[in-house]
């Protein structure tokens, strides 16, 4: 069946009922959702029910839009203060980590099958990364609470590594197609990449934040779009100038996700959800791109390939990189263990595919396969391996991020009537400029004999009257601290 204009709609929107009802059902087995995503795309595909789709830049275009929404709702729900501490370890997985990962496999390559030395280098960068689609919905999914700053770091590199991997696979594919080329060309690469990334990151996180908390829209719901229009900007610009475009959109929601912002928890939300539907959207469109009957051939080599990876290319660049720092050797190992290969590689994949080059359909499929057993014996395990490590927590004991505790509805049992005096330093500001505690509320505003129901864009007059809503009384006292009032009592 060809996919037109008429049944496109039909089809996709059938698909994506039925990845979401089989998702719902799917832990109770012990499947990763992205498996069946996957797997319905491939059953729903030529050799399945007969859609045809064997178009490798629709899939690459699908699936970057989709790595921008997971990546930056993965940056959303970074907290800065638990990934601070574990800055360096995270970032020495995401680049150290990730080109050992494809030296050591790109050799393993070249010595197991008939590729390049190049060829090989290239398969290996093409699967260096975690993938950050599958560690943030696993790990979510499976609400595994982990010790000390297991998840940060784990979050940290999935969400950070996609760059180095990138800058290889560019890399090596320009060595295979220009074998002139020397590998000393990939450095001035990989600074510009990154540098201009880092860069792009911050300037467009704190210029989205001023345009974010300074425009007045008419609408609540827009907001959520003006994030997205700023997200996308943030990438096509700094791909524009050379920067990578996937380094700098995590940064700017990292950013955002720790600062204050007019109506948040809309974004937030709005975000979790996008987050899910590319996941979907992206793990469909790739099952559709692969032929099972293709995959068959390659499942010898790729089930050595991927053994490989998970067991010895893996954890060697995992503890390679980490020798700098102190870390048990038990979580170093479940590090090495949650290296789980998902998307994110089989996109990258399609870079050889359009480039032409003769072992590209082989290379797919061998990436393909990586990815779906990286996924089946990975994702399935985190919870029994870190159980066995005994690196997990019990669930009640879970430290929530900032964003899932912002996002829960707790009861504002507390309420103070707040009078903000002539001179204050709040007066003029308007209430997202003030830093006001998470746990409580600006419920209403009175302001000489008028109410009004204040938002994030509401301007403090002098002899304003706060009445504020808090969970607790601790809240209250925080209240106060942030309104500059140093007398805690009511007005």
């Amino acid at each position: 069946m060809n996919l037109t204009i008429e049944n496109i709609l039909l089809v996709g929107s059938i698909l994506l009922f039925i990845s979401i009802i089989a998702g719902k059902t799917s832990y109770k087995f012990g499947v990763p959702t992205l498996v069946l995503f996957l797997g319905i795309g491939m059953l729903a595909g030529e050799d399945g029910i007969g859609i045809s789709f064997n178009n490798p830049q629709i899939a690459q275009l699908i699936g970057i839009i989709s790595l921008n929404f997971i990546l930056f709702s993965g940056g959303l729900d970074t907290d800065w203060k638990a990934v601070k501490p574990i800055m360096k370890e995270g970032f020495a997985l995401s680049t150290i980590g990730v080109f050992l990962t494809a030296i050591g496999l790109g050799t393993f390559v070249y010595y197991v099958t008939d590729f390049t030395i190049y060829e090989s280098l290239l398969l290996g960068s093409i699967v260096s990364s975690t993938d950050a689609a599958a560690v943030f919905s696993i790990l979510r999914s499976k609400n595994l609470a982990l010790r000390a700053n297991l998840r940060p770091t784990l979050e940290m590199e999935s969400g950070s590594n996609d760059p180095m991997a990138y800058v290889l696979t560019i890399a090596f594919l320009g060595l295979v197609v220009n074998q002139d080329q020397g590998l000393v060309s990939m450095i001035p690469l990989f600074l510009q990449q990154m540098i201009l990334g880092t860069i792009a990151g911050f300037g467009f996180g704190k210029l989205s934040k001023i345009i974010i908390n300074r425009i007045k829209l008419d609408f609540e719901g827009l907001y959520p779009v003006l994030v997205i229009a700023l997200m996308f900007i943030t990438f096509s610009v700094t791909d524009f100038v050379g920067g990578n475009g996937f380094l700098a959109i995590y940064i700017c929601a990292v950013f955002l996700g720790n600062q204050y912002l007019i109506h948040k928890k809309t974004i937030l939300k709005m975000y979790d959800g996008l987050a899910w539907l590319m996941q979907i959207v992206l793990f469909l469109t790739l099952g559709l791109l692969v032929f099972p009957s293709q995959i068959v051939p390659v499942i010898g080599i790729g089930l050595v390939i991927s053994l490989f990876l998970i067991f010895v290319a893996r954890p060697v660049a995992v503890f390679l990189s980490l020798i700098p720092f102190k870390m048990k050797l038990r979580r170093r190992f479940y590090i090495s263990w949650v290296g789980l290969r998902g998307a994110v590689p089989i996109v990258f994949a399609t870079y050889p595919l359009l480039a032409g080059i003769d072992k590209a359909n082989m290379m797919f499929n061998i990436v393909f396969f990586i990815s779906l057993t990286s996924i089946l014996i990975q994702g399935t395990t985190l919870s029994v391996v870190a159980k066995w490590l005994n690196v997990s927590i019990p669930s009640s004991q879970k430290i929530l991020t900032p964003s899932e505790k912002f996002l829960e509805e707790h009861p504002k049992t507390e309420m103070r009537e707040i009078g903000i005096a002539n001179g204050n330093k709040v007066v003029g500001k308007q209430i997202v400029d003030i830093e006001f505690p998470k746990t409580a509320i600006i419920a209403m505003i009175k302001r000489g004999d008028k109410y009004i129901t204040p938002n994030g864009n509401t301007v403090i007059d002098a002899d304003d009257v706060l009445i504020v809503l808090s969970e607790n009384k601790k809240g209250i006292k925080k209240v106060f601290k942030a309104l500059n009032i140093r007398e805690f009592s009511a007005a």
